[in-house]
């Protein structure tokens, strides 16, 4: 197989990106009820084409198809002064796992951080995730973090 181009989004890309991100929204349970509402999908993919947002996306493409993304935002710390990068979603297509692509989609994050000057990438995913984590233990570190969240109206 040839390797893939990682590159960031363009706006041509749209109706390619679009499978890809509801694959990735599926993977995670947001489909059918579930789906994420039609507004948040277009807010995020003009955030990806805004200069002035710190959202970026990269694709990985191959044979002039799509068959990849990595979305990732800069975002200050309060343990370093120099912004940190958050992996925010990883996805590929599922028949083309276990091929390079999402080792080459975090390194292309990973170089676009170093360019921006940050030293610290970072990402979660779920435990469930079997295949994921056995890709991640190769390239990074599990520092043990438990994540915890809940809406900032809640009681």
């Amino acid at each position: 197989m040839s390797q893939p181009t990682i590159r960031p989004i363009a706006p041509a890309d749209l109706a390619a990106w679009r499978p890809l991100w509801d694959g990735y929204n599926a993977f995670y349970g947001r489909s059918g009820d579930t789906a994420l509402p039609q507004h948040i999908t277009e807010s995020t993919w003009r955030r990806f084409l805004d200069p002035a947002e710190p959202v970026h996306a990269l694709v990985a493409e191959r044979q002039g198809q799509l068959v990849g993304l990595a979305h990732y935002l800069f975002h200050r710390s309060m343990t370093r002064i120099e912004d940190v990068c958050y992996l925010s979603d990883l996805y590929t297509v599922p028949e083309l796992r276990g091929q390079g692509l999402g080792r080459a989609l975090i390194e292309g994050v990973c170089a676009e951080a170093h360019r921006a000057g940050v030293v610290r990438v970072y990402w979660q995913t779920h435990e469930s995730n079997a295949a994921g984590r056995l890709l991640y233990d190769q390239v990074a570190k599990h520092h043990g973090f438990i994540v915890y969240a809940r809406d900032a109206s809640s009681g």
